[in-house]
């Protein structure tokens, strides 16, 4: 589907069309996307994505409820937009799930302080996993975010990674689906059983 920019205000003085900066195309095209559609700002690049896939979701469900059995104190946040800066001035992204405390986002901002956030969740696409599994992977951990997993459903494994330390994790696990749960460290301290995924 073909999203359209805006075209620039001509310059006053010159009589030229000044160029619309990214952040200027990335909320147009935010503002007509689709519902559904997943625009994204990721280091300095746009990029949309469709709606996923119900398998998708039914991952995402499930690790929500195992979240919300262990942890009832938590919120799970699903399309929940986060500013990573860290990752350029300009980082917008859409997590599948973010993991914090109750109440860390009862606002009316679309893209949030990451701060609060424990865990965020990306289940891997072909659309999306160039981006989780580098670029967002780099802002999340610019941001500070104790716990990044990603789901990868093809290869049947997921990525616990831990310990942020500037644009990296230091500590990447795989965990073969199905066959083993997912420790999460600090400040989580439960499993999530992956026999569902």
């Amino acid at each position: 589907m073909a999203l359209t920019v805006p075209e620039p205000e001509p310059c006053a003085a010159a009589g030229e069309r000044e160029p619309a900066s990214v952040e200027d195309a990335f909320e147009a095209l935010s503002a007509a996307a689709p519902k559904g559609w997943r625009v994204e700002l990721i280091e300095g690049e746009i990029h949309v994505a469709p709606p996923p896939v119900g398998r998708h979701e039914e991952v995402v469900s499930e690790l929500s409820g195992q979240v919300r059995d262990h942890r009832k104190d938590l919120g799970r946040y699903t399309n929940l937009g986060l500013s990573v800066p860290g990752a350029s001035s300009t980082g917008k992204v859409i997590p599948d799930l973010a993991i914090a405390p109750k109440g860390s986002f009862d606002d009316e901002v679309d893209y949030h302080d990451p701060s609060p956030v424990m865990l965020v969740v990306e289940v891997l696409s072909h659309t999306t996993a160039g981006n989780d599994r580098v670029k967002k992977l780099r802002g999340y951990a610019r941001a500070g975010i104790p716990c990044y997993l990603l789901i990868d459903r093809a290869a049947d494994l997921a990525i616990l990674c831990t310990e942020p330390s500037g644009d990296r994790y230091l500590c990447m696990s795989e965990i073969d689906l199905a066959k083993k749960a997912i420790p999460l460290p600090d400040p989580l301290n439960f499993e999530i059983d992956t026999s569902q995924f």
